[in-house]
């Protein structure tokens, strides 16, 4: 027996809709929010993807330590003037790199590498606007939901620790050092690669549900060689990191052997033998390579189970674009090492590492989603 509601049919012929028209008209409204509130994240992460390109840029032309100072607000201005350039100049002769390393460097010279380091840090300045504003005004605004809003206000917290992470990076490198701590180094990589996780994570929170889910095969398992392939491509990054910061890219460039050396001589050389992990060049380059071969079999192994296991074809799907990126991606580190690094392939292999941590965000975020929804 149906029951009628003669006083909400009464009030959606008076306003010329029904009740379900009208819940439709709210729910398209929420989905347009939703897409605007997506757009703007996506927007802030491709920021997040730009400054680390321009970041590896920064690193791979020794930019770096060509500002000597932090200035959040003033430093937002560059030199206008030729008096200015010399200052800045001035500044930079002052530092350790550029006796030992670039002594005599033409203003022209001087002025490439600053403009990178200007670059990489108004990237910065520029994603702490787009976060905050845009939070706040969408907040008072009652377009964002508190639980939300509080966390695109702790990426932007996380944004704030990164300029600081940034400044304490140069500062390692003003002080008896020619290029700044690897250790550091790794630390800026590695916080630059949470946000990109925050804000991804985010966007995908926002995406409607799967129609009709019916996924009934995937285990806890599953969900958890996810997270542990996610993990170790983090683990990567930061590996990644140290290779960077003691350049160890540009020795032993050979492959697959390390100069003929399937286990290189001199692993365990500096003591305490944990102080390898950090300072070695051998042991930092002989972790990347067995890192990456760990990570591509294990990718390669948990796609192949994802395709004979799960009902959702767009589950299987995610974890094979990260298997065959995380293939794409050692290759392109193969041939970066064969080169010795040039700049462009440098650029590349970091930026690329971005795409793939991305999409294995994707693809834990879909297995844990699909599993909630059998």
């Amino acid at each position: 027996m149906a029951l009628s509601m003669p006083g909400a049919q009464r009030q959606g012929r008076a306003t010329g809709s029904t009740w379900p028209a009208a819940t439709a008209k709210l729910i398209d409204a929420g989905q347009v929010g939703d897409r605007l509130v997506q757009g703007w994240l996506v927007f802030a992460a491709v920021i997040v993807f730009a400054m680390i390109i321009v970041g590896g840029a920064t690193r791979l032309t020794d930019s770096g330590l060509s500002i000597t100072e932090w200035q959040p607000i003033l430093g937002i201005i560059p030199p206008l003037s030729a008096a200015d350039w010399d200052i800045a100049l001035q500044k930079y002769r002052s530092t350790l790199q550029y006796k030992a390393v670039n002594k005599g460097m033409t203003m022209d010279a001087f002025q490439v590498i600053f403009w990178w380091e200007w670059a990489h840090r108004m990237l910065g300045r520029f994603l702490g606007l787009v976060l905050a504003l845009p939070l706040l005004v969408m907040w008072l605004s009652g377009r964002l939901g508190s639980g939300l809003a509080l966390k695109v206000f702790g990426v932007g917290l996380l944004v704030g620790i990164q300029g600081g992470i940034g400044w304490y990076m140069v500062q390692s490198g003003l002080v008896n050092r020619i290029d700044v701590s690897q250790y550091r180094l790794a630390l800026h990589l590695s916080m630059a690669f949470v946000i990109l996780a925050c804000l991804v994570k985010l966007v995908l929170s926002l995406s409607p549900p799967r129609a009709e889910p019916r996924l009934s095969t995937l285990t806890a398992g599953h969900a958890w060689w996810a997270v542990i392939v996610a993990a170790l491509v983090f683990s990567q990054v930061a590996i990644g990191g140290f290779v960077a910061g003691l350049k160890a890219g540009r020795a032993y460039n050979t492959w697959p052997t390390m100069d003929g050396q399937w286990i290189p001589d001199g692993l365990f050389l500096l003591s305490p033998w944990w102080v390898n992990l950090g300072e070695n060049i051998t042991m930092v380059q002989f972790n990347h390579r067995m890192t990456a071969y760990i990570l591509v079999a294990l990718a390669i192994w948990h796609a192949w189970r994802m395709v004979r296991t799960a009902d959702e074809e767009w589950v299987a799907r995610t974890a094979v674009m990260l298997a065959l990126g995380l293939v794409a991606q050692m290759v392109l580190g193969i041939y970066t090492v064969l080169y010795a690094v040039p700049i462009g392939l440098g650029i590349a292999h970091q930026g690329f590492a971005a795409i793939v941590f991305a999409v294995a965000i994707w693809h834990v975020h879909e297995v844990t989603r699909a599993r909630a929804s059998a």
